[in-house]
């Protein structure tokens, strides 16, 4: 557990009502499995983030940074040290209709700032209504759908790095690639500042409405899972080549490759976050075998095996 005297010192910079602790993170990802996390905090602002952090950083608490928890995989044993959650209260969203300019926190979710954007009418980001994930974790892996990406629409990134310094890239200097930008894994999305153009809201909302539908029909989201778990091989579909390898369907403890989708690896009801595991390397071992491609984790894996 936690040692007391950071959670005293952790109450000097946040309210006692945004600090939670043994945690469990099956409750706060989208995997709905895995152990508990010994402390979580909720910032609501900038000097919030670097105060914890500094602190943490000085007496050597690990941390981690939580958004929607949608494309993460927690331990069945757990997280040691803190989590810093930003979806609960970093998530200001400011829109400017009459320039399409549109500034958000890390921890707003895609599926708001679609929504808010698409009242404003402003277009540009009906791709990602569906995505389930913050903003912040999407600009990081250049989240996309049908067709779209966040490198479409970014202009700024403001970013925190691991000595605490901020700095602001524009997209030219975000390295965007398919699923992946210049972002470290130490380095924390603060701030996203995109541009959309104007549209009438009627049509926006028909092509939200129309992507959901093909979400609906194509993807299990009334099983809990954390999106597509791989990444789309060059010139192939993981879905297709995990289909063709004979393992739509295929089951271990509580853990299954979707029978709706075989990009997918849904929690039927009970799979520890150790089943997950198991099926992802399954999943790695016999695509490779099949095909000779060496399938890579779209998902995060954290935390201590029990």
């Amino acid at each position: 557990m936690l040692k007391k005297e950071y959670v005293d010192k952790l109450t000097e910079i946040l309210d006692e009502n945004r600090i939670s602790l043994d945690v469990p993170m099956a409750e706060w990802t989208s995997f709905k499995t895995g152990g508990n996390a010994e402390c979580m905090v909720f910032p609501k602002s900038e000097d919030e983030i670097t105060e914890i952090i500094k602190l943490l950083k000085e007496n050597k608490v690990p941390y981690y940074i939580f958004g929607n928890g949608t494309n993460t995989l927690v331990r069945d044993g757990g997280l040691k040290g803190v989590v810093i959650g930003l979806y609960q209260h970093f998530n200001r969203i400011d829109i400017d209709e009459e320039t399409g300019v549109v500034k958000v926190k890390a921890g707003a979710l895609l599926s708001a700032v679609a929504n808010l954007s698409c009242r404003a009418g402003l277009s540009g980001i009906e791709f990602a209504g569906g995505i389930p994930g913050c903003i912040g974790g999407a600009v990081k892996m250049n989240a996309g759908a049908y067709d779209g990406e966040m490198k479409d629409i970014v202009q700024r990134v403001k970013v925190m790095h691991e000595d605490l310094s901020i700095d602001e890239y524009n997209t030219d200097e975000m390295g965007f690639e398919y699923r992946k930008s210049n972002i470290k894994d130490g380095d924390i999305v603060l701030e996203v500042t995109i541009k959309l153009g104007k549209k009438d809201p009627n049509k926006i909302r028909a092509r939200m409405v129309e992507l959901s539908k093909k979400r609906k029909e194509k993807q299990p989201l009334n099983m809990p899972s954390a999106g597509s778990v791989f990444k789309r091989p060059k010139g192939n579909f993981a879905g297709k080549l995990i289909q063709e390898a004979g393992l739509q369907g295929y089951t271990v403890g509580g853990a299954q490759v979707s029978k709706k989708h075989a990009g997918f690896v849904v929690n039927t009801g009970k799979a520890t976050a150790a089943d997950v595991e198991q099926i992802l390397k399954d999943i790695k071992d016999k695509v490779y075998e099949k095909h000779s491609v060496e399938l890579e984790k779209e998902i995060i894996i954290i935390g201590d095996d029990e």
